[in-house]
């Protein structure tokens, strides 16, 4: 009898626990459009956060850039409204521009050299975001960056003489654009579908990965789109440190492990899909061109080292990141000869 008791207080006990355990909101937010596979993993995320904390955490998703673009997510973080978000470049760049040495143009050869010399500067970077005030845990990349327009790309001066979209007020495609005489559109991302789509719109040329051309419905939109791409865009999972604090150790450990495994995940989606959008963009009529001769080649790589050196002197990617950059790559390069 005693024995029964004593279950039953000790069961009483630990749903007494469960019930009054503290809850928390994790509201986030997103450009990635719903029904995407990557919205799929992001929802997966939450629903395992929400098991294995028992209930405690609970996400709010705002995907489709229904918060706004990455300065308004941003903002409403900051102002509490939002806890946590995915980033792509440019607002990691409004947090830690440093980690943007990363997607420099036509600096990394393949996903192999990217991949090492992010592991390599990682904890500087995680660091970086802790002194913003953000906590980051996870590293998904957004793809490959190509050019797409509605008239044909087969030179540098036919870039020049269209009418370029650049996301307004960012430092990285300011230098570039600058760099190579060019004279873009700036306008927010949100603002791109709709200028597009304008008899009389004030873009004719854009620049995303292929998934996201899709995804975003822009290629409806388009005709042509460059052969080469111009750079590995990154992108990262954030959380707002003083929600983070604010968590028991662990519960902070599982937002960190979990949100890690499922940026790793987005990952290799993201190189899958982009892959096989080219051959989607294709069937969907869009031509694919502009095989580059050497001397555009050198060309286009003179106005990237001219680029890196603006952004170096208004210390956005302090020079200290291109060196160490510069060192491991060539340390890998040295290694893996193969590549």
């Amino acid at each position: 009898m005693v024995l029964i008791r004593t279950f039953f207080i000790a069961l009483l006990f630990a749903l007494s626990q469960n019930l009054y355990a503290k809850t928390y909101t994790f509201k986030f937010a997103t450009l990635i459009p719903p029904d995407t596979a990557w919205m799929k993993e992001i929802q997966a995320w939450a629903d395992e956060v929400k098991e294995k904390s028992r209930g405690q955490i609970r996400f709010k998703i705002y995907p489709g850039g229904v918060m706004g673009d990455e300065p308004d997510v941003l903002r409403k973080i900051r102002s509490r409204q939002l806890q946590g978000a995915f980033f792509t470049g440019y607002g990691i760049g409004r947090i830690f521009s440093p980690a943007r040495v990363l997607e420099i143009p036509f600096l990394f050869k393949n996903t192999d050299e990217s991949d090492f010399v992010r592991s390599q500067i990682m904890d500087d970077i995680e660091a970086g975001f802790r002194k913003k005030g953000f906590e980051l845990v996870g590293w998904p990349e957004v793809g490959f960056i190509h050019f797409f327009s509605k008239k044909p790309l087969s030179s540098l001066d036919d870039i020049k003489s269209h009418r370029i979209w650049l996301w307004q007020g960012d430092p990285l495609g300011e230098a570039l654009t600058k760099a190579a005489g060019i004279t873009p559109v700036p306008l927010s991302i949100m603002d791109v579908y709709t200028q597009l789509s304008a008899k009389h719109g004030s873009i004719d040329t854009v620049y995303n990965s292929p998934f996201g051309a899709l995804a975003m419905q822009w290629y409806s939109k388009l005709k042509y789109a460059s052969n080469i791409a111009m750079t590995n865009a990154i992108g990262a999972l954030v959380i707002d440190q003083r929600f983070y604090k604010k968590l028991p150790p662990e519960l902070q450990q599982l937002m960190k492990q979990s949100g890690k495994k499922y940026a790793d995940k987005i990952n290799q989606i993201s190189r899958r899909d982009n892959q096989q959008s080219i051959e989607l963009l294709k069937q969907s009529g869009i031509v694919f061109m502009w095989d580059w001769n050497e001397e555009e080649k050198q060309q286009i790589l003179d106005i990237r080292d001219k680029a890196a050196r603006a952004l170096s002197s208004s210390n956005y990617i302090p020079a200290a990141y291109f060196e160490r950059t510069r060192k491991l790559l060539e340390q890998y390069r040295k290694e893996h000869p193969a590549h």
